[in-house]
């Protein structure tokens, strides 16, 4: 059994991209992992750890074989077939595969195998010393790293994210010689760049974070997090306020730091009359500063930032930290001051002159499409459509104000602060701001029932018309966000229960475009021209592609939800209109599902469908209509599927037409006995062709009345 060490690999660097840190870390520890496991080398991979700081990568394993296990090499020759010559002696393939592998061709042993022969060498080569392989394996592991730009310095000829000063790699206390990206290891690392600017000696593989920590160095991240969350709060406390530090924020600031202390800071209170989220905006985004807020949620003049040293005096830190925040909140108060002065709605005549997409016109022709779908929606979901109208012509204008030219991100929340400054009522300021809802992963949607349809109608334009010009995703690439926008519009119908028809909605989208710009997406086929369809084919086709790429994006927000893909897709065979209809179809069989009827109800449509199909493709579909005759019924079992059936169709119409689907699913459970008691005794392709179309019949009206809900055959 090999002896076992722990093991402990640290890169020093320049300072590393902090949005990256975390990717960087997390890659290189499975690099390494992986490295081990490849060459067979034994290590306690379930407890190594990444360890990250601004100047440096590091893992840590427990422990780590010191040999590599015997590797045992198989060589696989000539097949059997091709490995004697006419008189049975060697063939000359077989000679040279034994000259290869250094032996006499008696040496040769034969593996037999399901899909033939052959003749193989084993043999077993000795493990190798672990820190002889181990410079390979870093070397590989930083070689996979994801790095989509990687410099080079000096006059080297390696890359690496950033220029690389010091490694580390200490199998227990035994250095491990190699070179990686010109660095000879060694232990000697380094601490703070400015609290602990000298080398750092360490010891062995399990002192190194220790060594670290001396020299002002918190090596773990969590560690890191968990001192900044710390010391943010009490510094907070002493203003008598409430940090917002969010996990990004967190997240930067820690990957910023090797030994983080925070500092209390404020700004003059004059700046407090602009919107906050324009000066929390440039807090966060620009300065990586802590905003503070007092317990009722409104911004206060401190904030607090956070020092990648202990300074002796932090007073002069705070200095530099209100001196640098000065001009960026003049700044947002400037472009405050001035926008204020410009009604919203006299942008309204510069977005003509904003170009959207060049087939699809400017700002403003967006602005009007949008505008007429606000409209229509709005009449269907019983919102006043005066104001869905007016809210979709200024939503555009905010984007042409200093505010919103300076911070993109401010877009529709400063529309709603200027909106309400001129005079625009509450529900059209809010609706400026809540359509951007759901602005990303986990966002809600927007509260306002105005807000909801103007999400809508802007998201119906967006799709329509990118998919419309040929630019719907591709792979990784989607510059129009449409995957986003998509989900973001499914997301409002079926959360905000707008009951609205998706193939409808898109295809009145799909009118507002000019045929032009509907004719600009066609590409030449094979032979170098244009599909020869009319704008009226594009449209159709262009909703069945816009329906089916809604629909992609809903697959991974009901897994997420716990919904099973067999659940979805039983929903989605029966091509809801509605998406608020589909959830309902879908939560409803979803609970079906759990009911001991439900599987065999399940084979039986199964059953049922195949049944039908067969006789569909054999004698046409038309005799699986025929009206069911009780006067053909040879079997009691007939009688009391088709009574059932009966009774079940009468108890069901008023829930099924008020979309109660739950209670339509629980009532049809009780046709199980009824079904079985049919499949066992009844013979449905029966020899007189009058008895097996009346019993087609029948299963027919079994499969109706489930498919009225969803297509249960796929569970």
């Amino acid at each position: 059994m090999a002896e076992h060490k722990p093991l402990l690999i640290e890169l020093g660097t320049e300072e590393l991209p902090p949005k990256s840190l975390d990717e960087l870390s997390a890659a290189f520890l499975r690099g390494i992992c992986d490295g081990l496991g490849k060459l067979g080398i034994r290590a306690d991979v379930d407890q190594a750890k990444a360890y990250a700081s601004p100047r440096r990568l590091a893992v840590h394993i427990p422990e780590v074989a010191t040999t590599q296990p015997e590797q045992v090499i198989e060589r696989r020759g000539p097949a059997l077939s091709a490995a004697t010559d006419m008189e049975g002696q060697p063939s000359k393939a077989l000679i040279g595969f034994a000259q290869s592998c250094g032996v006499d061709v008696a040496q040769l042993q034969k593996l037999e195998t399901d899909k033939g022969s052959w003749y193989v060498w084993r043999s077993v080569k000795p493990g190798q010393s672990v820190a002889a392989l181990l410079p390979d394996i870093v070397a590989e592991a930083l070689k996979l790293l994801p790095i989509p730009r990687p410099m080079r310095w000096a006059d080297h000829d390696y890359n690496f994210v950033r220029p690389v000063h010091w490694l580390v790699i200490l199998h227990g206390a035994e250095i491990v010689d190699g070179e990686v990206l010109g660095l000879q290891s060694g232990r000697k690392s380094r601490g703070h760049r400015f609290m602990h600017p000298k080398p750092v000696h360490v010891a062995d593989a399990d002192g190194w974070l220790d060594a670290m920590k001396a020299a002002k160095v918190l090596a773990d991240p969590s560690e890191r997090r968990q001192r900044i969350r710390d010391q943010v709060a009490l510094a907070a406390k002493a203003t008598g306020g409430v940090p917002r530090l969010d996990e990004a924020l967190l997240d930067e600031i820690a990957n910023l730091t090797e030994w983080p202390m925070a500092i209390t800071c404020t700004f003059d209170r004059a700046f407090l009359e602009v919107p906050p989220e324009a000066l929390v905006t440039t807090m966060v985004a620009n300065q990586k500063f802590v905003p503070v807020f007092d317990v009722a949620g409104k911004l206060t003049e401190h904030f607090i930032g956070v020092a990648n040293i202990e300074s002796k005096e932090p007073s002069e830190i705070r200095k530099g930290y209100e001196r640098v925040i000065r001009p960026r909140f003049a700044d947002a108060k400037f472009f405050w001051d001035e926008d204020l002065k410009t009604p919203l709605d006299a942008y309204q005549e510069q977005l003509k002159q904003v170009t959207y997409q060049q087939a699809l016109g400017s700002l403003w022709d967006k602005s009007v499409r949008v505008a007429e779908l606000a409209r229509i929606i709005a009449n269907r979901v019983g919102v006043d459509a005066a104001l869905a109208t007016r809210a979709a012509s200024i939503s555009k204008c905010d984007l042409l104000t200093r505010m919103v030219g300076e911070f993109p991100e401010l877009q529709g929340t400063m529309g709603r602060y200027y909106a309400a400054h001129h005079g625009e009522s509450a529900e059209v300021s809010d609706a400026l701001d809540t359509y951007y809802q759901p602005r990303f992963a986990g966002d809600a949607i927007a509260a306002d029932k105005l807000g909801q349809v103007l999400a809508v109608a802007e998201r119906l334009d967006t799709l329509s018309g990118i998919f419309a010009v040929g630019m719907k995703p591709s792979g990784n690439k989607d510059p129009f966000a449409l995957r986003r926008a998509a989900l973001g519009l499914a997301r409002t119908l079926i959360e905000g229960g707008l009951d609205l028809d998706l193939r409808g909605s898109f295809t009145e989208s799909l009118e507002l475009l000019s045929d032009t710009a509907i004719q600009s997406g066609l590409k030449p086929g094979k032979d170098g021209k244009l599909p020869a369809l009319s704008s009226g084919q594009r449209r159709t086709m262009l909703v069945d592609e816009l329906y089916d790429f809604v629909f992609d994006r809903l697959r991974g927000y009901y897994a997420e939800q716990g919904f099973e893909n067999a659940q979805f897709e039983a929903v989605l065979a029966v091509q809801p209109n509605s998406l608020a209809d589909f959830d309902r179809r879908l939560r409803a069989i979803a609970e079906f599902s759990r009911r001991p009827e439900a599987v065999s109800l399940a084979a039986a449509n199964k059953r049922v469908a195949n049944i039908l199909r067969k006789q569909a493709d054999e004698v046409g579909v038309s005799t699986l209509h025929v009206a069911v005759d009780p006067a053909r019924f040879e079997t009691g079992a007939e009688h009391e599927l088709a009574q059932a059936l009966s009774a079940a169709q009468r108890d069901t119409t008023a829930a099924l037409s008020v979309g109660n689907y739950a209670a339509v699913l629980d009532r049809l459970a009780e046709l199980q006995e009824p079904v079985d008691v049919f499949f066992n005794n009844v013979l449905v392709n029966a020899d007189d062709p009058a008895i097996r179309a009346n019993r087609l019949a029948l299963l027919s009206q079994l499969k109706a009345q489930f498919g009225a809900i969803a297509d249960i055959s796929l569970l």
